[in-house]
């Protein structure tokens, strides 16, 4: 009853309904045929939304998750703050990183990692894989 009321079905019916009254079957299937018309427009505007908006988000999050849950000691990281770093070690859900040419030890969350670096880079005289 309410989703009918929402969507304005109920009115269509009524509308229609009236106009049946008269005896002009044209009304009446120009009624069904707007309520038919609006029906699909919404069903479109939901499947856009959906295959535009929710899908490649939740793709996003899912490999977000997996790199997160594949990280391990070695690894060349980048945070959300634009540090990098190479993992000391990791435990629950936060990461000791050693930074900078002295390997200073810095403590980060789990989730604050953007990305795995995936080629060498050279650092001051040490070379990292």
């Amino acid at each position: 009853m309410f989703f009918d009321k929402l969507f304005g079905i109920a009115s269509a019916f009524a509308e229609s309904g009236t106009t049946a009254g008269t005896g002009d079957p044209s009304a009446q299937a120009m009624g069904v045929g707007s309520l038919v018309t609006t029906l699909l427009m919404m069903v479109g505007m939901v499947a856009i939304f959906y295959f535009m908006l929710i899908r490649p988000q939740r793709k996003k999050d899912k490999q977000v998750k997996e790199m997160l849950a594949a990280l391990k000691p070695g690894d060349r990281i980048t945070t959300i703050g634009g540090i990098y770093g190479t993992i000391k070690a990791i435990k629950d859900d936060t990461i000791t990183l050693y930074v900078g040419s002295d390997r200073m030890e810095m403590v980060v969350a789990r989730w604050a990692i953007r990305g795995v670096e995936d080629v060498s880079i050279k650092n001051d005289g040490e070379e990292l894989t």
